[in-house]
């Protein structure tokens, strides 16, 4: 069992995984990372950022959520935030295109920066179901975290919460309604934004607007899509 006192995550998820905590999957998932430190393996993101969704994004406050695959595998890109990289760091070809859409749909400029902080400050969870990568490996961690506390975190979140709006991503993130209680949440799909992908309906798909449109209906505040402000 792991000690909770030792993971670094918000004091609301902490409290409402606490059972998934105390599952022995997740003593493996730790065993599995330290091992992987021992074998000289890089491993994305830093240690103190594999929960920084759930640190930015208290679980009480989460409205939208956006779901991908794994992190960015590539040197210093991941920091936690699903599609997001660090400060500094080179636009990966599938943000560029999420901003393309952006500046089509909510007429915004594209950032200096490609950091998404600000985004999930205004409580948009942005979840990997793998929360680390080995460095220049794609989904090389997918058999540790995708089908067990990342599915329970989905599950939590539709049965806990009302109202929340999930944005699903490429076939891999649909595959995840069956998750969701679609009568208490709303879904919206669309192609995953790879160049090999964005034509087949990414582009032009709106979701942006369409987030902003539900909140604003129900009396809430619209999610300021613009990092330049």
């Amino acid at each position: 069992m792991v000690d909770t006192n030792n993971v670094q995550i918000d004091a609301s998820w902490k409290t409402i995984l606490a059972e998934e905590f105390a599952k022995p999957y997740f003593a493996h998932i730790k065993e599995f990372l330290l091992q992987e430190k021992e074998a000289g393996h890089t491993v994305y993101p830093k240690w103190s950022d594999i929960f920084n969704a759930f640190n930015l994004t208290p679980f009480d406050k989460v409205r939208v959520v956006i779901l991908w695959q794994d992190p960015y595998h590539g040197e210093w890109e991941a920091h936690g935030l699903c599609f997001s990289v660090q400060d500094g760091v080179r636009q990966p070809p599938s943000l560029k295109n999420i901003f393309k859409e952006l500046q089509d749909d909510v007429w915004i400029v594209p950032p200096k920066s490609w950091n998404l902080t600000k985004r999930a400050e205004q409580w948009v969870f942005l979840l990997n179901a793998s929360l680390t990568v080995r460095k220049d490996e794609p989904n090389s961690h997918k058999d540790i975290w995708r089908h067990t506390f990342t599915d329970a975190v989905i599950k939590t979140i539709s049965d806990k919460k009302e109202g929340v709006i999930f944005l699903l991503r490429w076939a891999f993130a649909q595959k995840k309604k069956e998750l969701i209680d679609t009568t208490r949440h709303i879904i919206l799909e669309a192609p995953h934004p790879s160049p090999f992908s964005v034509h087949k309906w990414f582009f032009g798909c709106k979701h942006f607007s369409q987030v902003n449109r539900i909140l604003e209906s129900r009396g809430e505040k619209p999610i300021n899509w613009d990092l330049n402000r």
